[in-house]
């Protein structure tokens, strides 16, 4: 392993294990939450009328970046947390994303906050992000940027 690669590993690391003492969790998923949790859908938008042009994947992406975790200065598109985006042929959006853990004190916010951001785009109708837990978030999935971001923090 180079050092380089390491020493990713270890702000990666570091980083998870912040992020799991803020949520003031051990690590072990309680199931309990995570059932209550398991359907969570947020919604936002109206239908976009036929006439209006669709926005595009990219769009969509640059919308969701406007959507930072608070626990860490990180949009989650770069946290990847956001594992399924799917526009629809009317201008629909259907998104699947996670959170860091089940028991993530926003779990309700972060995703509502994600539909009203996406439907804020000219070009995206109703929109819909539905709470996945598979597969388990892990920091394996933040993006280059994210975790460039994570050293400058540490």
């Amino acid at each position: 392993m180079t050092d380089e690669k390491q020493k990713n590993d270890d702000v990666i690391g570091a980083t998870e294990a912040r992020l799991l003492q803020a949520m003031s969790i051990d690590g072990e998923t309680d199931l309990s939450e995570l059932a209550a949790l398991q359907d969570f859908v947020a919604y936002a938008g109206e239908d976009l009328p036929p006439e209006k042009s669709k926005a595009d994947l990219a769009e969509i992406i640059e919308q969701i970046r406007t959507v930072t975790d608070p626990e860490i200065p990180i949009n989650v598109y770069d946290m990847g947390l956001i594992y399924k985006i799917a526009p629809q042929d009317n201008g629909d959006v259907k998104i699947e994303m996670t959170l860091t853990a089940p028991t993530c004190p926003i779990a309700g916010v972060l995703p509502q906050q994600v539909a009203d951001a996406v439907a804020k785009l000219a070009g995206c109708g109703k929109v819909e992000v539905r709470l996945v837990w598979e597969p388990a978030w892990t920091p394996e999935m933040l993006t280059d940027e994210a975790k460039e971001m994570l050293e400058l923090l540490s």
